[in-house]
């Protein structure tokens, strides 16, 4: 009797929470195409004021990789109206802050002000698009931020090239197969007015979405919405051809080498179904059952219990177009890095033969369900999930409805998506290495 009373407080709690979590939101599509979320909560007086771009890595000429990512940087230099190095002080002097960042897919841009500079965060976002200046000593400016960048977080990094080498070897065709960051050469061959066709392409209101979310006036923001947005002229249409890619039959084995690191590591990587579908969120079920915590199995297994790896996990890189599952693991001591990838294989092929127990299965839920309540906690994050799930996903309505998805995902879908995805004869096996002196 106490357990079911416990489990029905449980049950009702995890139900309050995330109903009282309900987002709120309304969006219209201003005449020049942008898409417009407003999201209203006056618990705070503060606003999030952001524009996603519908442009990342993915966008770009394979002879011209990193330019996404360079403009993130590139758009913060100054425009008509402000004047360059400027926008970070005005941004800090009128109490707010400010970042931007890029993947594949996207960019994104956004402000963070207490509620009363509303129209400062719109207007400066209008000015981004509407009157950027593009010139050389930007370019060259942002080219050496950019490079310091990758020599910091790539280069230098211990492991900070797996990724890359992932990348490289399981797409063929698709443009995922480079970084985000791009190539330098790539930056420092391209021309000026490379960079002005980029922005002209993709930096337009018909590709792109604003959102504003906080402590707001629904009808006085709308009209400084189409006082600063509305007169920006829509953009060409951008025709995009999604690249499909040849299934993997046969195992893809690879071999790559860091300066920066002392302590080999095994990477398996498969290539999975796009964000968009059911599979990908069961795919962030399995990757928890297999390394979230020190209860998972892979870390309990392997670095608990058989001492054989310092590290392992496993993580699902959901994407637009393609996805791609990656488990890794490194080894203990003298341990082999094919023993690494025996383990971790036995437990994959346990999840493909056998349900998941019950206990298991239910702590998987509890802990979605409580992601789920949290990622709609604040406005800055509620405005980044209106944006990713209008964007990416076209459908806004996914910030209430996403833990559906996950309520709906069965111990039976879990051995499934193991079954079709996770398979040695459809994966990449990549050896990352310390490099020799003489290499």
């Amino acid at each position: 009797m106490k357990k079911r009373i416990l489990a029905l407080a449980s049950f009702c709690f995890v139900g309050f929470s995330a109903t009282a979590q309900e987002v709120k939101y309304e969006e219209y599509d201003l005449d020049n195409g942008m898409h417009v979320i407003l999201h209203q909560d006056n618990s705070a007086p503060v606003v999030t004021t952001s524009v996603m771009y519908h442009v990342g890595a993915k966008d770009e000429n394979p002879e011209r990789t990193g330019f996404a990512h360079f403009f993130e940087h590139l758009l913060f230099e100054g425009t008509e109206n402000i004047e360059r190095g400027e926008w970070f002080t005005i941004v800090s002097s009128n109490g707010g802050s400010n970042n931007a960042n890029t993947t594949d897919d996207r960019t994104y841009y956004y402000e963070v002000f207490p509620s009363n500079n509303v129209e400062l965060g719109l207007w400066m976002e209008s000015e981004r698009l509407l009157h950027p200046i593009i010139n050389q000593i930007g370019v060259d400016t942002q080219n050496e931020v950019v490079k310091e960048e990758k020599r910091l977080r790539v280069d230098n990094a211990p492991y900070g090239k797996f990724i890359e080498n992932v990348k490289k070897n399981i797409f063929k065709k698709h443009p995922y197969r480079w970084t985000t960051i791009g190539t330098m050469a790539h930056l420092d061959a391209a021309t000026l007015e490379e960079f002005q066709a980029f922005n002209k392409k993709f930096y337009i209101p018909n590709n792109a979405v604003l959102v504003v979310a906080g402590d707001i006036d629904v009808p006085a923001v709308k009209k400084m919405i189409q006082d600063y947005f509305g007169p920006i002229p829509r953009g060409e249409e951008i025709t995009r051809t999604i690249i499909k890619e040849d299934p993997i039959t046969t195992p893809i084995k690879a071999t790559a080498y860091d300066s920066n690191i002392q302590i080999p590591a095994i990477v398996a990587a498969y290539r999975t179904p796009s964000m968009k579908e059911k599979e990908a969120y069961v795919l962030d079920m399995l990757s928890s059952y297999l390394s979230d915590g020190k209860t998972s199995k892979l870390y309990k297994k392997l670095v608990d219990e058989k001492k054989m790896a310092l590290q392992v996990g496993a993580f699902n890189n959901s994407q637009e177009d393609y996805g791609t599952y990656i488990v890794y693991g490194l080894p203990l001591g003298d341990v082999k890095l094919e023993d690494i990838t025996t383990e971790i294989d036995e437990e994959i092929l346990k999840v493909q033969n056998e349900l998941i127990s019950e206990r298991d299965f239910q702590k998987l839920q509890n802990k979605f369900e409580n992601q789920f309540v949290n990622s709609n906690s604040g406005v800055e994050g509620i405005a980044s999930s209106l944006s990713t799930y209008y964007m990416l996903y076209g459908n806004t309505s996914l910030i209430n409805k996403e833990i559906d998805i996950y309520r709906s995902i069965t111990r039976q879908d879990i051995q499934n998506v193991a079954k079709k995805y996770l398979n040695a004869n459809q994966r990449l096996l990549l050896e990352y290495l310390p490099k020799e002196k003489d290499q």
